[in-house]
C-alpha cells in the first residue's frame, strides 16, 4: 500500500491560504471563471451555427466565398434557426450534464478541479470537440477516481437517452436521400430503431444528411462523445475506470487498444479517428497511479465498472461520418 505522506505536496489553487495576497486571489478567481464561461458561450454559438447550417457549415461558407456575398449563409440561418437552437440546447445539455457529473464528484471528494472547459469547433458537422475538466488526480484514491471517472458518462447518458429516443422517433426515412454525407449509427441507436420501427427504416442503412433532425444529431453527438471518452486509455473516463478495475494491468489493455485502433484506422481506411488517436498518443496511453491504488471498490462498483465497459460498444459508431459520392 502506498503511503499518502510520501506523495509530493501540491499546493491547492483553491485554498486562500496558499495565495500570497488579495490581488493574486482576485486574478486566480477571474482566470478560473472567465475562460470556462467564454468558451461555453463560444460553444453555444458554434453548435447553434452548425445546427442552423444543417450540420454542414463548410458547404455554405464555400458558397459564400465563391459567390462573393453572404446570402447563402444568411438564407440558411433564417430558414433553419429553430433547428440550430434546438440542437444547441440539446447537445449542450448532454455535455454539461456529463461534465458536471465529473465536477460535482470532485467537489464531493474535495479534489481540486477546474470548471468544465468547452471546446468549440464551428467548421465541423457537430460544432464542438466536447468538454473537459482539469483536476489534480494525485489527490484521489482508487475508489474516488472510479467515481469521478464514471460519474460523467452515467450523468450524460441520463440526458442523452431520452434525446436519442425522441430524435430517432422523429426521423423521416421517407425524405429524399441527398446531401454530401451520411451518419453511421452506433449499436445502441440501431437497437432503439429496431424497437421503434419508423416508416421507411431499413436496418443497417446509414442516415443521409437530408434526413437529419436536431434532436437526433444532438443525441448522436452525445453518444459519440460518451463512447470516445469511455475508451480504456490514458486519462479518458474509460482510462480511469479500467485503471481502477485492473491496476497496472490496465497499461497493457490501453497499449493493446491503441494498437488495435491504429490498425483499424489503416486497414479500414477510416481516418475520422486519426485526430483522437493522435491526441491520446500525445497524452500517453498509461494512466498515472492514484493516491492509494489499494482502496477497496466494493462489489457494487466492480459490477458497475464491468458493465460500463459496454458503453463504447453501444455508443460509438465506428465509421462515424460517411462521405457520399
Amino acid at each position: 500500500m502506498s503511503d499518502p505522506s510520501s506523495q509530493p505536496h501540491h499546493p491547492d489553487p483553491f485554498d486562500p491560504a496558499t495565495m500570497p495576497g488579495k490581488a493574486t486571489a482576485s486574478k486566480l478567481r477571474k482566470r478560473r471563471w472567465r475562460l470556462p464561461i467564454i468558451l461555453f458561450l463560444l460553444t453555444c454559438f458554434s453548435t447553434f451555427w452548425v445546427g442552423a447550417n444543417i450540420w454542414f457549415p463548410i458547404h455554405f461558407l464555400e458558397m459564400a466565398s465563391l459567390s462573393g456575398n453572404w446570402m447563402p449563409v444568411r438564407e440558411t440561418l433564417i430558414s433553419h434557426w429553430q433547428d440550430g437552437l434546438v440542437y444547441m440546447v440539446a447537445v449542450l445539455a448532454i455535455l454539461l450534464t456529463h461534465e458536471m457529473g465529473h465536477f460535482l464528484t470532485t467537489v464531493y471528494y474535495r479534489i481540486p478541479a477546474s470548471l468544465p472547459i468547452f471546446l468549440p469547433f464551428p467548421i465541423s458537422p457537430i460544432g464542438t470537440f466536447g468538454a473537459v475538466i482539469g483536476m489534480d488526480g494525485t489527490r484521489a484514491n482508487r475508489r474516488e477516481m472510479f467515481d469521478i471517472g464514471l460519474a460523467g458518462p452515467l450523468a450524460g447518458l441520463v440526458v442523452a437517452i431520452p434525446i436519442v429516443w425522441f430524435g430517432l422517433a422523429t426521423l423521416d426515412f421517407q425524405a429524399p436521400i441527398h446531401g454530401p454525407f451520411a451518419i453511421d449509427l452506433p449499436l445502441g441507436m440501431q437497437m432503439i430503431l429496431d424497437v421503434l420501427q419508423p416508416a421507411g427504416y431499413e436496418r443497417g442503412a446509414p442516415i443521409a444528411s437530408s434526413q437529419l433532425n436536431p434532436l437526433f444529431m444532438a443525441g448522436w453527438v452525445g453518444l459519440l462523445i460518451t463512447g470516445l471518452n469511455m475508451m480504456p486509455v490514458s486519462q479518458l473516463d474509460g482510462g480511469h475506470v479500467v485503471y481502477t478495475l485492473f491496476g497496472r494491468k490496465a497499461h497493457w489493455i490501453a497499449r493493446g487498444f491503441m494498437v488495435f485502433a491504429i490498425a483499424y484506422i489503416v486497414f479500414a481506411d477510416n481516418w475520422n479517428l486519426g485526430v483522437m488517436v493522435f491526441l491520446v498518443l500525445l497524452m500517453g496511453t498509461d494512466h498515472p497511479p492514484t493516491r492509494d491504488d489499494h482502496a477497496r471498490l466494493g462489489p457494487i462498483r466492480i459490477c458497475l465498472g464491468y458493465a460500463s465497459l459496454l458503453i463504447p460498444i453501444l455508443c460509438f459508431a465506428p465509421r462515424i461520418i460517411l462521405l457520399r459520392s
